[in-house]
């Protein structure tokens, strides 16, 4: 079996989607193993853009197994939403989606307490939650004892069970400083009503995922795994506590999928041509200058969940270089190269100075690395549109010196080289053969 990897190396919003979708038809399977609605992807495809929260990218292509496995939290509203939309545009998820009888569900109390709780900021700064409920739903599955998961909706004792967990929650909450508003919408009895209508549209996709991946990778079918937000967000590795509640990292696909690490020989490590970071948290490379507004404006740099602002900066090597050895990457996809084409000058961040100190590793206390300098190298910028390049012979001399520059710093070879939204504005590299990546 081929397993093949897209993981984010940055701080999400990192084109992973567009990724995906390009490259689902080579495979028979795409699985999303980790996060919840608070990840969005966006795919266009010729004049249709989706944007995708829940479902995975490879959705668009009938012929491909999609699954969500049991690393990822649903709202099951919000997943029906997204499933009316698509089917609307004449796509029936029904036929080839699944997902995981083990997945935890994201209930309406998860979102009261997320908004409730991030009202408290850490530090005078809030950690930049969504306020989807995502990190309250991994709270209780790690605590389980009020964990709702997907099988829960089609058990006889389902109804016991929520009124049950309903009726704890709203005692908690009110603890916490819900107001009576929110305490009536939690209302175990409107909760019961709340999972038997989720139940009645999503039964027929509950299945065990774990089992169906396992007997496909046996079988020798080629997957292709999708992360979710990006490797500095990771609970265990990321700048905490400014990071999501899931391992985004290249090391979560084996616990979040259920598929021990032998079946995986491949990791696409996909990084902007610059960074870019939405919410609080350090961010040594970023610009809060006309330079980060111009890459903000160019690169139309705003959440697809959220709509905020991502506030922008120089390519950081030191971050990349370290989520890219932490995921295990071996080719790179380097994307956004035509925001960077409007520019004379360019730099790298190659270090950071902590305290009079030249280090090339990034800290694990967000504070440390908030006090980090970085260090940067210049270099010239080609100034040359790339829009409507398709080959790396079309790419001006300064720009293929940025990229093979890029390589030099983070370690690994550039695979894929991206100029723009739109499918056909993808270019894979002759590294990308080896990894059997050709399109």
């Amino acid at each position: 079996m081929s397993g093949t990897c897209v993981i984010g190396l940055q701080w999400g919003d990192e084109a992973k989607g567009k990724l995906v979708d390009l490259l689902a038809p080579q495979f028979d399977w795409v699985v999303r193993y980790q996060g919840g609605a608070n990840a969005g992807h966006t795919v266009v495809a010729g004049d249709e853009t989706y944007k995708l929260h829940h479902i995975p990218s490879g959705i668009l292509h009938s012929d491909v197994q999609n699954v969500i496995t049991p690393g990822v939290v649903i709202n099951p509203t919000t997943m029906l939403q997204e499933i009316d939309g698509l089917q609307s545009r004449g796509i029936d998820v029904f036929e080839n989606l699944k997902v995981s009888e083990r997945a935890h569900l994201v209930m309406p109390w998860h979102m009261i307490e997320d908004a409730t709780i991030n009202a408290t900021a850490v530090r005078g700064e809030s950690i930049g939650t969504t306020n989807r409920g995502i990190g309250p739903c991994y709270r209780d599955k790690v605590g389980r004892t009020h964990a709702i998961r997907m099988i829960d909706l089609i058990e006889p004792s389902r109804d016991e069970r929520i009124s049950t967990v309903a009726t704890q929650k709203q005692a908690l909450l009110k603890n916490l400083g819900a107001s009576d508003e929110e305490l009536e919408s939690i209302a175990p009895e409107k909760m019961v009503a709340l999972a038997a209508s989720w139940a009645e549209r999503l039964a027929p996709m509950i299945a065990d995922t774990t089992d169906m991946v396992l007997d496909a990778a046996e079988a020798n079918q080629k997957m292709l795994f999708e992360g979710a937000q990006g490797a500095l967000l990771d609970i265990d590795h990321g700048t905490y506590p400014f990071v999501t509640s899931s391992n985004s990292s290249g090391v979560g696909v084996c616990a979040g999928a259920g598929v021990p690490p032998k079946w995986i020989d491949q990791v696409l490590g996909v990084c902007k041509a610059y960074s870019t970071r939405v919410g609080g948290g350090p961010f040594p490379s970023e610009l809060e200058c006309e330079t980060g507004e111009k890459i903000r404006t160019l690169g139309n740099e705003f959440g697809t969940t959220t709509g905020r602002p991502r506030r922008c900066g120089w390519f950081d090597a030191v971050a990349v270089r370290y989520t890219a050895r932490l995921s295990g990457v071996t080719r790179l996809a380097l994307m956004m190269m035509d925001v960077l084409a409007h520019f004379d000058e360019l730099k790298v961040c190659v270090a950071y100075e902590l305290d009079g100190k030249e280090i090339h590793r990034v800290p694990a206390h967000a504070e440390q690395l908030r006090r980090c300098k970085p260090i940067y190298e210049t270099i010239q910028g080609w100034n040359t549109p790339v829009d409507d390049a398709r080959s790396v012979d079309d790419f001006p001399p300064l720009a293929l010196a940025y990229v093979k520059r890029i390589e030099e710093l983070v370690g690994i070879p550039v695979g894929v080289l991206s100029v723009g939204p739109d499918r056909a504005q993808t270019i894979f590299t002759e590294e990308a053969q080896a990894m059997a990546l050709e399109v």
